[in-house]
Protein backbone atom coordinates (compact mmCIF):
# COMPACT_ATOMS: atom_id res chain seq x y z
CA UNK A 1 0.00 0.00 0.00
CA UNK A 2 1.21 3.67 -0.89
CA UNK A 3 0.66 6.73 0.71
CA UNK A 4 1.28 9.88 0.58
CA UNK A 5 2.29 12.17 3.27
CA UNK A 6 3.00 15.56 4.42
CA UNK A 7 5.77 15.41 6.67
CA UNK A 8 9.13 16.51 8.07
CA UNK A 9 12.14 14.69 8.92
CA UNK A 10 13.12 14.69 12.25
CA UNK A 11 15.89 11.95 12.39
CA UNK A 12 18.09 10.28 9.97
CA UNK A 13 21.12 7.67 10.58
CA UNK A 14 23.23 5.61 8.02
CA UNK A 15 21.69 2.19 7.72
CA UNK A 16 24.77 0.04 5.86
CA UNK A 17 26.85 1.51 3.19
CA UNK A 18 24.28 3.55 0.80
CA UNK A 19 20.58 3.77 2.93
CA UNK A 20 18.84 5.87 5.42
CA UNK A 21 16.58 4.75 8.20
CA UNK A 22 14.56 7.88 8.60
CA UNK A 23 12.10 9.18 10.78
CA UNK A 24 9.34 11.72 9.72
CA UNK A 25 6.72 13.44 11.84
CA UNK A 26 3.81 13.42 9.31
CA UNK A 27 0.71 15.38 9.37
CA UNK A 28 -1.86 12.58 8.97
CA UNK A 29 -0.35 9.55 10.37
CA UNK A 30 2.59 11.33 13.42
CA UNK A 31 5.58 9.77 13.85
CA UNK A 32 6.55 6.43 11.17
CA UNK A 33 9.89 5.27 10.68
CA UNK A 34 10.91 4.42 6.72
CA UNK A 35 13.90 3.05 4.90
CA UNK A 36 15.17 5.73 1.87
CA UNK A 37 16.80 3.12 -0.11
CA UNK A 38 20.12 4.67 -1.91
CA UNK A 39 19.81 7.94 0.25
CA UNK A 40 23.44 8.41 1.49
CA UNK A 41 24.66 8.46 -2.21
CA UNK A 42 25.34 12.26 -3.12
CA UNK A 43 23.43 11.46 -6.42
CA UNK A 44 19.82 10.16 -4.80
CA UNK A 45 16.74 11.60 -5.63
CA UNK A 46 16.19 10.89 -1.99
CA UNK A 47 19.62 12.50 -0.75
CA UNK A 48 18.08 15.66 -0.37
CA UNK A 49 14.65 15.22 0.88
CA UNK A 50 16.13 13.05 3.72
CA UNK A 51 18.29 15.80 5.24
CA UNK A 52 16.87 16.36 8.85
CA UNK A 53 14.29 19.35 9.37
CA UNK A 54 13.23 18.96 5.66
CA UNK A 55 9.49 19.77 5.46
CA UNK A 56 8.23 17.42 2.47
CA UNK A 57 5.51 15.20 0.99
CA UNK A 58 6.78 11.75 0.82
CA UNK A 59 5.46 8.97 -0.96
CA UNK A 60 5.72 5.91 1.35
CA UNK A 61 5.27 2.21 0.22
CA UNK A 62 4.04 0.12 3.54
CA UNK A 63 4.10 -3.82 3.55
CA UNK A 64 4.38 -5.49 6.60
CA UNK A 65 7.77 -4.16 8.31
CA UNK A 66 8.95 -1.26 7.99
CA UNK A 67 7.74 1.29 4.88
CA UNK A 68 10.15 2.35 2.26
CA UNK A 69 10.24 6.01 0.95
CA UNK A 70 9.58 5.59 -2.60
CA UNK A 71 9.59 9.52 -3.42
CA UNK A 72 9.88 13.03 -1.92
CA UNK A 73 9.20 16.55 -2.80
CA UNK A 74 10.25 19.64 -0.38
CA UNK A 75 8.03 21.85 0.62
CA UNK A 76 10.56 24.06 2.12
CA UNK A 77 14.35 23.31 3.03
CA UNK A 78 14.43 25.00 5.94
CA UNK A 79 17.92 26.22 5.10
CA UNK A 80 18.37 29.17 7.65
CA UNK A 81 18.47 26.17 10.47
CA UNK A 82 21.18 23.94 8.82
CA UNK A 83 23.35 26.97 8.09
CA UNK A 84 23.29 28.58 11.21
CA UNK A 85 24.50 26.67 14.45
CA UNK A 86 22.67 28.33 17.17
CA UNK A 87 19.50 27.30 14.89
CA UNK A 88 20.42 23.74 14.01
CA UNK A 89 21.18 23.19 17.75
CA UNK A 90 18.20 24.71 19.22
CA UNK A 91 16.13 22.21 16.31
CA UNK A 92 18.13 19.05 17.13
CA UNK A 93 17.03 19.70 20.69
CA UNK A 94 13.23 20.03 19.57
CA UNK A 95 13.14 17.03 17.67
CA UNK A 96 14.70 14.32 20.19
CA UNK A 97 12.74 15.92 22.50
CA UNK A 98 9.67 15.22 20.11
CA UNK A 99 10.95 12.23 18.90
CA UNK A 100 11.34 10.66 22.83
CA UNK A 101 8.30 11.81 24.03
CA UNK A 102 5.80 10.47 21.38
CA UNK A 103 4.86 6.77 19.83
CA UNK A 104 5.21 5.58 16.30
CA UNK A 105 1.86 5.20 14.15
CA UNK A 106 0.20 7.49 16.17
CA UNK A 107 -1.54 10.31 15.01
CA UNK A 108 -0.67 13.72 16.73
CA UNK A 109 -1.60 16.62 14.46
CA UNK A 110 -1.35 18.49 17.42
CA UNK A 111 2.29 18.05 18.18
CA UNK A 112 2.66 18.18 14.13
CA UNK A 113 1.49 21.23 14.21
CA UNK A 114 3.77 22.57 17.15
CA UNK A 115 6.87 21.57 15.60
CA UNK A 116 5.76 22.71 12.31
CA UNK A 117 5.17 26.19 14.09
CA UNK A 118 8.53 25.95 16.01
CA UNK A 119 10.95 25.02 13.30
CA UNK A 120 9.48 27.67 11.10
CA UNK A 121 9.76 30.26 13.58
CA UNK A 122 12.95 29.20 14.55
CA UNK A 123 14.16 29.56 10.45
CA UNK A 124 12.53 32.95 10.54
CA UNK A 125 15.01 33.92 13.28
CA UNK A 126 12.73 34.67 16.26
CA UNK A 127 14.26 33.95 19.19
CA UNK A 128 15.62 30.13 19.10
CA UNK A 129 15.84 30.13 22.64
CA UNK A 130 12.02 31.35 23.16
CA UNK A 131 10.78 29.15 20.91
CA UNK A 132 12.93 25.94 22.43
CA UNK A 133 11.39 26.86 25.70
CA UNK A 134 7.85 27.18 24.44
CA UNK A 135 8.10 23.40 23.06
CA UNK A 136 9.53 21.88 26.44
CA UNK A 137 6.57 23.56 28.46
CA UNK A 138 4.22 21.91 26.08
CA UNK A 139 5.36 18.96 25.47
CA UNK A 140 5.63 18.02 29.35
CA UNK A 141 2.41 17.07 29.79
CA UNK A 142 3.58 13.74 26.42
CA UNK A 143 6.18 12.79 29.35
CA UNK A 144 3.35 12.37 31.98
CA UNK A 145 3.24 15.62 33.56
CA UNK A 146 1.11 18.05 33.97
CA UNK A 147 2.16 20.80 36.33
CA UNK A 148 -0.59 23.19 38.01
CA UNK A 149 0.01 26.46 36.41
CA UNK A 150 -3.68 28.16 36.46
CA UNK A 151 -3.77 27.71 40.64
CA UNK A 152 -2.24 27.21 43.97
CA UNK A 153 -1.35 23.16 43.67
CA UNK A 154 -2.47 23.19 47.18
CA UNK A 155 -5.27 24.89 48.42
CA UNK A 156 -6.43 25.99 44.83
CA UNK A 157 -5.63 29.84 45.57
CA UNK A 158 -5.82 31.75 42.07
CA UNK A 159 -4.91 34.86 43.61
CA UNK A 160 -1.71 36.20 45.74
CA UNK A 161 2.20 35.79 45.44
CA UNK A 162 3.33 32.71 43.53
CA UNK A 163 5.97 30.71 43.22
CA UNK A 164 7.25 26.73 41.40
CA UNK A 165 7.48 23.97 44.06
CA UNK A 166 8.71 20.79 41.72
CA UNK A 167 7.36 18.85 44.91
CA UNK A 168 3.93 19.67 44.15
CA UNK A 169 4.98 20.04 40.42
CA UNK A 170 3.61 23.72 39.95
CA UNK A 171 2.43 26.89 41.43
CA UNK A 172 1.98 27.61 45.52
CA UNK A 173 0.26 30.70 46.51
CA UNK A 174 2.07 32.62 49.39
CA UNK A 175 -0.19 31.08 51.79
CA UNK A 176 1.33 28.09 51.34
CA UNK A 177 5.21 28.29 50.83
CA UNK A 178 6.06 26.73 53.71
CA UNK A 179 4.79 23.45 52.54
CA UNK A 180 8.18 23.03 50.55
CA UNK A 181 11.40 24.34 51.49
CA UNK A 182 13.08 24.45 47.88
CA UNK A 183 10.80 26.65 45.92
CA UNK A 184 11.30 29.07 43.33
CA UNK A 185 9.71 32.58 44.01
CA UNK A 186 8.69 33.89 41.01
CA UNK A 187 7.55 37.51 39.88
CA UNK A 188 4.16 38.15 38.88
CA UNK A 189 5.56 38.54 35.15
CA UNK A 190 7.46 35.12 35.26
CA UNK A 191 4.33 33.66 36.62
CA UNK A 192 2.60 35.21 33.09
CA UNK A 193 5.50 34.15 30.64
CA UNK A 194 5.02 30.19 32.55
CA UNK A 195 1.52 30.43 31.83
CA UNK A 196 1.52 32.10 28.12
CA UNK A 197 4.34 28.91 27.15
CA UNK A 198 1.72 25.97 28.70
CA UNK A 199 -1.03 27.47 27.30
CA UNK A 200 -1.37 29.50 24.62
CA UNK A 201 -1.08 28.47 20.81
CA UNK A 202 2.33 28.74 19.42
CA UNK A 203 0.78 30.97 16.97
CA UNK A 204 -0.84 32.98 19.08
CA UNK A 205 2.66 33.93 20.90
CA UNK A 206 3.85 35.86 18.06
CA UNK A 207 7.67 36.89 18.60
CA UNK A 208 8.06 36.34 22.09
CA UNK A 209 10.90 38.42 23.45
CA UNK A 210 12.50 37.11 27.35
CA UNK A 211 15.51 38.39 28.93
CA UNK A 212 18.13 36.32 29.30
CA UNK A 213 17.87 36.04 32.96
CA UNK A 214 13.97 35.30 32.46
CA UNK A 215 15.19 32.55 29.65
CA UNK A 216 17.80 30.68 32.58
CA UNK A 217 15.28 30.52 35.04
CA UNK A 218 12.69 29.21 33.11
CA UNK A 219 15.04 26.89 31.26
CA UNK A 220 16.24 25.74 35.03
CA UNK A 221 12.51 24.80 35.93
CA UNK A 222 11.33 22.69 32.94
CA UNK A 223 14.55 21.29 32.19
CA UNK A 224 14.78 20.01 36.19
CA UNK A 225 11.28 18.71 35.52
CA UNK A 226 12.10 16.53 33.06
CA UNK A 227 15.06 15.35 34.21
CA UNK A 228 14.14 14.70 38.41
CA UNK A 229 10.47 13.44 37.50
CA UNK A 230 10.73 11.77 33.80
CA UNK A 231 14.24 11.09 33.83
CA UNK A 232 14.99 12.52 30.31
CA UNK A 233 18.21 14.13 29.73
CA UNK A 234 18.28 14.21 25.62
CA UNK A 235 21.91 14.11 24.04
CA UNK A 236 21.25 17.09 21.71
CA UNK A 237 21.17 18.73 25.32
CA UNK A 238 25.04 18.59 26.13
CA UNK A 239 25.87 20.30 22.63
CA UNK A 240 23.13 23.11 23.06
CA UNK A 241 24.51 23.99 26.38
CA UNK A 242 27.96 24.04 24.83
CA UNK A 243 26.77 26.43 22.34
CA UNK A 244 24.91 28.41 24.94
CA UNK A 245 27.95 28.89 26.86
CA UNK A 246 30.23 29.90 24.31
CA UNK A 247 29.98 34.08 23.68
CA UNK A 248 30.89 34.12 20.08
CA UNK A 249 27.63 32.55 19.11
CA UNK A 250 25.86 34.97 20.78
CA UNK A 251 25.10 38.34 18.74
CA UNK A 252 26.29 41.50 20.20
CA UNK A 253 23.75 43.47 21.19
CA UNK A 254 21.09 43.27 24.49
CA UNK A 255 17.62 41.97 24.46
CA UNK A 256 15.28 44.26 25.13
CA UNK A 257 13.26 43.30 28.95
CA UNK A 258 9.96 42.73 26.88
CA UNK A 259 8.59 39.79 29.51
CA UNK A 260 8.52 42.44 32.54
Amino acid sequence: MQNQLEGIVIRARPYGETNKIVTLFTREAGKITCMAKGAKKPASRLAAITQPFTHGTFSIYKGKGMGTIQHGDPLESLRHIREDIMATAHASYITELIDRLTEQDEPQPVVYEMLYQALHAIDEGYDPEAITLFVEWKMLPYAGLTPTLHQCANCGATEGEFAFSFQELGFLCHRCFEIDRYIIRLSPAMVKVIRTLFFVPIERVGSLKLKKESKLLLKQIVRTIYEEQAGIRLKSRSFLEQIERTPEFFPNKEEPPKDE
